[in-house]
C-alpha cells in the first residue's frame, strides 16, 4: 500500500516564495483524502461509541477510566478540528483555512495530540501503580492527571503563538503544524524541546511502566501458575500492542520532523511528510480500540 502511495503522490516542487504551493499531484491528493476519510469516519465513530458507553454505564466511571475518557475526548476533538479540515483541503487540492486558520489548526491539533500522548503515559503509570500497590486509584489523582495533561500540552503548544517558533503549512500544502524547516535558533531549540518532552519522555515512561507491570505479573505467575497464566498472557498482549501502536503512529512523525529541521533543504519530500502525518492521525482510530473496546469491563 505504501508503494502505491509513493508511486502516485508525485512531487510538484515550486521555486516561488510568494505563495506556498502543494507538493502533491491531483492523484496524490485523492489518495490522501481517501485515507483521511477512513480515519475521520472510524475515528469519529470509535470515540463516539466510547463516549456513549461512559455516559450510559456508571460502572465505567472509575478513576482509571477517567484517563481513557480524556484520551477519547481529545481524539474526538482531533477528528473534528483537524482531520476534517485536512480531508476537505485534500479534496480541493490546497489549504482552505487561510493564514489565521492555519495557525489555529496547527495550535489546536498539536494541543489535542499532546494531550492524548501525555494521557497515554499517565495511564501506563496509573495502571502500574494501581496493580502493584495496595492502594487503589482515586478520583483526585485521576482528575489531577487529566488536568495535568491539558496544562502540560498548553505549556508546549502556546509558545509558537507568541514567538518561540511558529505554525505554518506543511510540505503537502493541505495541513498545518509547527514550522519544522525553520532554521532560526528559536525554532530549532523549540523543536528539540518538543521532541524530548512530548515524545521521547512519554515513550520512556510507557516502556518502563509496562515492562515493570509485566515483570510483576510474571513473578506472581511463578507462585500461582494456573490462576495467573491467563492474566500474564493478557498483560503481555496489552503491553506489546500498546507500545507498537504508539511507536507506529508517532515515531515516524517525530523522525521526519527532526530530518526536516536538521537535514539539508529539500531532504523531506511532500510524500515523505504526508505519510507520517496520516499515521499520527490514525491514532484516533487505534486508541479507542486498544484502550476501550478491547477492555473486558467495556463488554
Amino acid at each position: 500500500m505504501m508503494s502505491e502511495i509513493n508511486a502516485n503522490l508525485t512531487v510538484n516542487l515550486s521555486t516561488s516564495t510568494d505563495e506556498p504551493r502543494t507538493g502533491l499531484s491531483r492523484t496524490g491528493h485523492t489518495i490522501v483524502a481517501v485515507f483521511l476519510g477512513f480515519i475521520l469516519l472510524f475515528g469519529f465513530l470509535n470515540n463516539l461509541i466510547v463516549l456513549i458507553l461512559f455516559c450510559k454505564f456508571k460502572t465505567l466511571r472509575n478513576p482509571v477510566n477517567m484517563l481513557l475518557l480524556n484520551i477519547s475526548a481529545s481524539d474526538m476533538l482531533v477528528c473534528i478540528s483537524g482531520t476534517t479540515f485536512s480531508f476537505v483541503s485534500n479534496i480541493y487540492g490546497k489549504w482552505i483555512g487561510g493564514e489565521h486558520g492555519c495557525r489555529w489548526y496547527g495550535f489546536v491539533n498539536s494541543c489535542f495530540g499532546i494531550v492524548s500522548l501525555i494521557s497515554l503515559a499517565i495511564l501506563s503509570y496509573e495502571r502500574y501503580s494501581t496493580l502493584t500497590s495496595k492502594r487503589g486509584s482515586d478520583y483526585q489523582k485521576a482528575l489531577l492527571g487529566v488536568g495535568g495533561s491539558w496544562l502540560y500540552s498548553l505549556v508546549w503548544t502556546v509558545p509558537p503563538l507568541i514567538g518561540w517558533s511558529s505554525y505554518g503549512l506543511e510540505r503537502a500544502g493541505t495541513s498545518c503544524s509547527v514550522r519544522w524547516t525553520s532554521e532560526t535558533p528559536e525554532s530549532v531549540s523549540y523543536i528539540i524541546c518538543l521532541f524530548i518532552f512530548c515524545l521521547v519522555i512519554p515513550v520512556i515512561v510507557m516502556i518502563y511502566c509496562y515492562a515493570r507491570l509485566f515483570y510483576d505479573v510474571k513473578q506472581v505467575g511463578k507462585i500461582r501458575k494456573t490462576s495467573a497464566r491467563k492474566r500474564e498472557f493478557h498483560v503481555l498482549f496489552m503491553v506489546i500492542t500498546t507500545i507498537i501502536c504508539y511507536l507506529i503512529c508517532w515515531m515516524p512523525y517525530g523522525v521526519i520532523a527532526l530530518l526536516a529541521t536538521f537535514g539539508r533543504p529539500g531532504l523531506v519530500s511532500p510524500v515523505a511528510s504526508v505519510i507520517p502525518s496520516i499515521l499520527a492521525k490514525s491514532s484516533t482510530v487505534c486508541n479507542p480500540i486498544i484502550y476501550i473496546l478491547m477492555n473486558k469491563q467495556s463488554y
